[in-house]
């Protein structure tokens, strides 16, 4: 049986269907879940194997991006969310996924209580006050704990982001480089993240944020060198196998 994947959308969530195709590209089945839906039945969301935040607007970046996204997420959802990540399933937070994942507090998670945690870090306006949309080279860190990025090494991903510089306290971003929760970091740094960091995961590795599209790159012919240089497949599919896989595997391990 395909693993069951969740993609929550809210008002100007608009990379859901593309995030959708890549975890049935992976050999999942994905549904697309509005919010609203989810916090009427927040029990729904434990039919469900692997969850996706994508990129997007939501409630069109209103005070700060996915802001509004996350105060609904802590009010509303936060019990059921520690839940599935108590379960061992895969969380991943895209762009605007990832911004709220952060500002809820699940990332980077270093300790979930009956309560939600307190925000430790921030995505904020990158480091030139621009909205930057182009193709940046990125390094999956080899000690992490990731569970999305196993087997990646240097490759290439899109970003299209005004908010995307992450930050933190020195004493955070030494926690997260000792836990291995540093996932990605960016090779030529777009945005002027503190230490180029791209992507970081929780101390479970099951749950992952990153800047940059994977599922904008799901084919060679999404890239825009793919008529010219030798590509050697789609980056961001890897991402969605991963996760797939470990799904799969930790259901053959109970059974």
């Amino acid at each position: 049986m395909k693993p069951r994947t969740l993609i929550l959308r809210a008002a100007g969530t608009n990379c859901d269907v593309e995030l959708a195709h890549g975890f049935e590209l992976a050999g999942a089945t994905a549904q697309r879940v509005h919010l609203n839906r989810l916090i009427d039945e927040p029990d729904q969301l434990h039919e469900y194997q692997l969850l996706g935040l994508p990129g997007g607007f939501s409630y069109g970046d209103d005070i700060a991006a996915g802001r509004i996204l996350a105060n609904r997420l802590r009010q509303r959802l936060y019990p059921a969310l520690r839940q599935f990540i108590a379960n061992g399933k895969p969380i991943i937070g895209i762009c605007n996924g990832f911004q709220a994942l952060i500002k809820t507090g699940l990332l980077p998670g270093f300790e979930l209580g009956d309560a939600p945690p307190a925000q430790c870090a921030t995505l904020t306006d990158n480091t030139l006050p621009r909205f930057v949309d182009r193709w940046v080279g990125l390094r999956a860190e080899p000690g992490t704990r990731c569970v999305w990025t196993r087997g990646l090494d240097r490759f290439e991903l899109p970003i299209a982001h005004g908010e995307g510089r992450f930050v933190a306290s020195d004493e955070v971003l030494d926690q997260l480089e000792s836990a291995g929760q540093v996932a990605l970091r960016y090779t030529d740094n777009p945005n002027g993240s503190m230490r180029d960091i791209a992507g970081v995961c929780d101390p479970t590795g099951l749950v992952f944020g990153l800047m940059p599209h994977p599922e904008r790159f799901l084919d060679v012919t999404n890239h825009p060198g793919w008529t010219r240089e030798a590509i050697e497949g789609a980056a961001g599919r890897t991402f969605f196998q991963n996760a797939v896989e470990h799904v799969s595997s930790e259901a053959a391990t109970r059974t």
